[in-house]
């Protein structure tokens, strides 16, 4: 069962920074393509660093008002995020203002990975690397909820192909499958307890799936029976062991 790939939903033309890209041109690329952040490459298109609309907001809001007094020291100032803060504040280049170390997918990593890395990292964008680390593409959250947009009539095929009859080794019309925006409901009865729950598992994976409603019944509870005594076979089999 394949997931589709980040490459496949990424924005191949990317706008990018240099280190030495100014503040004012940094503002410009932001404003006039419509982005909220870009990517940050040196000279062998390797990415150093991420900027955001946020970086941009947070040099704003450390220069001092004309006719305010100057700021007394605070303790705040000494500690790690209080002494990148006043550096941007200061900064007049891409290089100076970019977040590092930058947060980035390969585009051979499945859509799922990469949501799992924008959730984990609090991130809206990733840049996108090839095998050799060079950037070559961006993916945004709205990229990868394309995956959503699929047709239930192409989830059903899959779930049939590649879960039932490719994984589980079913004749393609032993379950029932049925999709209805998305949710997944699987109907009929398999032979072991444990296939039904590998079907139901296996089946939420498929990309484009939103839930699945499990309403399979079984001929033999193998729950109990011990691994060297189960007939194990197929694809499935594999997958059941590293659960």
């Amino acid at each position: 069962m394949m997931h589709s790939k980040v490459g496949s939903v990424m924005t191949m033309e990317v706008v990018r920074a240099t280190y030495g890209t100014t503040f004012k041109e940094v503002a410009r690329l932001l404003r006039e393509n419509r982005i909220s952040g870009l990517p940050v490459v040196d000279e062998d298109d390797k990415v150093i660093g991420v900027i955001s609309e946020t970086d941009l907001m947070t040099h704003q809001a450390q220069l001092p008002e004309p006719y305010e007094p100057k700021r007394r020291f605070r303790l705040a100032d000494l500690t790690r995020t209080g002494r990148r803060q006043a550096a941007k504040a200061r900064a007049r280049t891409a290089g100076r203002l970019m977040s590092e170390p930058p947060i980035t997918v390969q585009a051979d990593n499945t859509i799922v990975q990469a949501a799992r890395t924008m959730a984990e990292n609090r991130v809206e964008r990733l840049p996108v690397l090839d095998e050799e680390g060079r950037l070559v593409g961006i993916v945004t959250r709205r990229d990868l909820l394309k995956v959503f947009l699929r047709p239930d009539a192409e989830i059903r095929r899959e779930v049939i192909d590649e879960v039932l009859v490719r994984a589980l080794w079913l004749a393609p019309r032993s379950v029932d499958v049925s999709v209805t925006d998305g949710v997944v409901t699987l109907t009929g009865q398999m032979e072991r307890k444990s296939e039904t729950g590998i079907a139901a598992a296996m089946t939420v994976r498929v990309d484009g799936v939103v839930a699945v409603v499990d309403k399979l019944t079984y001929r033999l509870d193998d729950a109990r029976i011990q691994p060297d005594e189960q007939a194990l076979h197929g694809v499935a089999d594999d997958w059941l062991r590293r659960t």
